[in-house]
């Protein structure tokens, strides 16, 4: 009789934080086993303690010698890349430290699995590439246009990609998100950034009394209410559009580039009050001036998902995304 063989083993970078714990929780669901690569200076190791089964190795990936020993150590399968600054705001007053995490961490990491001949990476990219949007929903073959140092980085790791597939045969599934949100349904994990910059935590950091207000940025903008629209995806439903692409690369499936969103827009206004519904709590918002480079409406087509991975968000719903990501903020911040 044959020996079992073992399941697929997955080093996740970035595992520790917000988007990674989701996916880390999703491949060990799908069986993969997953080792952890993070730095720790925005990640929450507790999450990967209390909740899963993950080695969790403390570092960075611009560390060539650490990298080569993980891929000396483990028998990888393929590589699950999030760790990235993701700060728009700081990436344009320190530009430098984008680059250099961003673009030259993950060359590093493309190098050390080439000389391993580990050749199959799921990249965390964003709809911030495409710049102020030409035609909504936004295709993937939309033009780039990014306007932060967030962004480039993100489009010269996405060229990267196409550089190493030519020349190494490297494969790729690159995920253009749109706005992640929410938290696990089981309350395992959530978004828990410092500082918070994203509008549903802070609309709920406000509902907790953590906050006195949330900031509306302009309310005169072409959309129905007047208040900017944008995509918002569960961050489970993302998670799980990672393990799909992972199964497709170890398929045989060739390079891709992919948005990730629901193909709905939900304005700031609606947002707001549908946390107010949620939450039962009046939430203060206070109308501000437009904020430089912020376009009314960013939606994406998230067609190609489906049709390539079979990928179907299951919390399409901005009720249940709210509702998901409060029963986190209690229980973390109550």
């Amino acid at each position: 009789m044959a020996a079992p063989t073992e399941s697929p083993k997955v080093l996740v970078t970035g595992g520790a934080g917000y988007i990674g714990s989701h996916a880390v929780l999703a491949l060990e669901a799908a069986g993969y086993r997953v080792v952890v690569l993070d730095s720790l200076e925005y990640g929450h190791p507790e999450i990967l303690e209390r909740h899963t089964q993950a080695e969790l190795v403390v570092g960075h990936t611009t560390d060539r010698d650490l990298l080569d020993q993980l891929f000396q150590a483990h028998d990888f399968a393929a590589v699950m890349h999030f760790a990235a600054y993701i700060a728009v705001g700081e990436s344009v007053r320190e530009p430098a430290k984008y680059y250099r995490n961003n673009v030259l961490g993950t060359l590093t990491l493309l190098e050390a699995m080439a000389a391993a001949q580990v050749s199959r990476f799921v990249f965390s990219s964003t709809c911030a590439i495409y710049g102020p949007p030409k035609t909504v929903p936004i295709p993937e073959d939309h033009p780039t246009n990014p306007i932060s140092p967030y962004a480039s980085s993100k489009l010269m790791v996405e060229q990267i990609l196409r550089d190493f597939d030519q020349a190494h045969g490297l494969k790729s599934v690159a995920f253009r998100y749109f706005n992640a949100a929410g938290a696990d349904p089981e309350g395992r994990s959530g978004e828990d950034h410092v500082p918070e910059t994203h509008l549903i935590p802070l609309v709920l950091l406000t509902a907790l009394g953590r906050r006195e207000s949330v900031s509306i940025f302009g309310s005169d903008y072409p959309t129905p209410d007047g208040t900017c629209q944008r995509d918002y995806i569960h961050v489970t439903d993302l998670a799980q559009a990672h393990v799909l692409g992972l199964k497709y690369l170890l398929q045989g499936g060739q390079s891709q580039f992919i948005n990730l969103g629901n193909g709905n827009g939900f304005s700031v206004k609606e947002v707001i009050d549908v946390a107010r519904q949620v939450t039962g709590r009046d939430i203060k918002a206070v109308f501000c001036d437009r904020r430089p480079g912020d376009p009314p409406m960013l939606v994406g087509s998230s067609q190609r998902a489906r049709d390539v991975l079979g990928w179907d968000p299951q919390y399409a719903n901005l009720q249940d995304i709210i509702a998901h990501a409060w029963s986190w903020h209690q229980q973390r911040h109550g």
